[in-house]
């Protein structure tokens, strides 16, 4: 017997496009009334070819959407205290709105000091301390960007989380554990496993929402997946292919992300639209902005 059933995509670009519109609309409303345009500022250490390029790509974004950036070029000779110390002076700097480490910054430097070095109202990239406990804890602050981005999709798509069990496979402080907070606070019944989970099969193939962040290309098999599941493909490697074998899972998804055209473009605009909210609530704080 043939197998008819084909998941539908979840369009990260068309979404993407859309909210990085919203960001510029509102960017461009903040320098008429302020005088000043929000202002992103990335620091890139050493010359990784794939970190040089995305920050290429999140200049070129920023640009687009009406937000200043500012790069910093470091290094690979930079040292953390070099690092916190550079970090720290972007804090301070009343010109930036938001910070942007690349990562990885190399094995020599503390990643986790260099992050903290990050004033938690400027971190847009939702990578300190602060800014997990705020997601674990439902209160105010700033995503991570990719979980953020997830959830902005599960709702374009109107996903229903409550009492759903959502799987998480991976674990990383970045990806993997604050995307469970927020499908947790989403009434979600949420299970982390990852490359050494026992049985990880098994657990995967009763998943109505799977997010695969394990960053292992094709790690998991369409055989596994739980027939109609929404799964989030948030992996990218090497010949655009995910965490997922998704020729094999779109026979059994309801919902899947493709990748590239996923996740990927939301986590850029989710950057973009922290970035130009950081700015409004540094420049223009309790200010309504009609930005259509």
């Amino acid at each position: 017997m043939s197998r008819t059933q084909t998941a539908r995509l979840m369009d990260g670009t068309a979404l993407a496009r859309r909210t990085v519109a919203r960001s510029a609309a509102t960017a461009a409303e903040i320098t008429r009334r302020t005088g000043t345009a929000p202002c992103l500022a990335t620091v890139l250490v050493g010359d990784d070819p794939a970190s040089v390029t995305y920050v290429r790509m999140k200049r070129s974004r920023c640009e687009k959407a009406g937000i200043r950036s500012r790069q910093l070029a470091l290094p690979a000779t930079t040292t953390t205290a070099e690092l916190v110390e550079t970090l720290t002076g972007l804090s301070r700097d009343p010109e930036v709105h938001g910070i942007l480490l690349q990562h990885p910054v190399g094995p020599h430097i503390d990643e986790r000091a260099a992050f903290e070095a990050i004033a938690p109202h400027k971190d847009v990239d939702g990578v300190t301390m602060r800014s997990f406990a705020a997601m674990s804890f439902g209160l105010p602050g700033f995503v991570s960007c990719t979980p953020g981005g997830i959830l902005r999709l599960l709702d374009e798509y109107d996903v229903d989380l409550a009492g759903k069990r959502a799987v998480v496979v991976g674990r990383s402080a970045i990806l993997g554990k604050p995307v469970g907070m927020l499908l947790l606070a989403r009434d979600a019944t949420v299970t982390y496993c990852h490359s050494r989970t026992t049985d990880l099969a098994s657990v995967v193939s009763e998943a109505d929402v799977l997010v695969a962040a394990v960053g292992r290309p094709r790690f998991l098999r369409g055989a596994d997946i739980k027939p109609g599941a929404v799964v989030i493909d948030a992996g990218y490697h090497p010949g655009n292919v995910g965490d997922i074998d998704v020729d094999t899972a779109r026979e059994r998804a309801g919902l899947i992300t493709p990748v590239p055209g996923g996740v990927g473009p939301m986590t850029i605009a989710v950057l973009l639209a922290q970035t130009v909210d950081a700015a409004m609530e540094q420049t223009a704080p309790g200010i309504a902005l009609d930005a259509g």
